[in-house]
């Protein structure tokens, strides 16, 4: 981070060197937060000083048997969940921790890709067979 650092840039290097142990780890500023990626992964989401992790519907019952609350996204009319939830607070004393729920919303965001790319297959087929 460069310049002046706020609370949420001191909180985003805090967590990405707690996440270190993991692998490759960077954030890229987006929406008023951060994303993080784990390798070429996006994984996680940096939210007003929160860490929310990605899930899917595989690793999601992980995070609500804990109590963890999702990301929702508030609209005008109406809030959006998100397909990332609030990581557990071990994750910032214990390394190990960290690296396990990371691998969890590693795997849900490789499915996530593996899914895209099979629903845009399907879809480039059906439309090449209606002409």
């Amino acid at each position: 981070m460069t310049g002046r650092t706020s609370k949420q840039d001191e909180f985003v290097e805090f967590v990405l060197e707690q996440m270190a142990s993991a692998g490759q780890v960077r954030a890229r500023r987006m929406f008023g937060g951060y994303g993080i990626y784990l390798a070429e992964h996006f994984v996680a989401i940096i939210l007003n000083e929160k860490l929310f992790l990605k899930t899917d519907d595989s690793t999601q019952p992980e995070f609500e048997a804990r109590g963890l609350n999702p990301l929702v996204f508030r609209m005008k009319t109406k809030q959006i969940p998100a397909r990332y939830f609030e990581a557990p607070p071990e994750v910032f004393d214990d390394p190990e921790e960290m690296t396990r729920w990371l691998q969890l919303a590693q795997t849900a965001a490789v499915r996530a890709k593996q899914d895209r790319k099979v629903r845009r297959a399907v879809e480039a087929r059906s439309r090449g067979h209606k002409s």
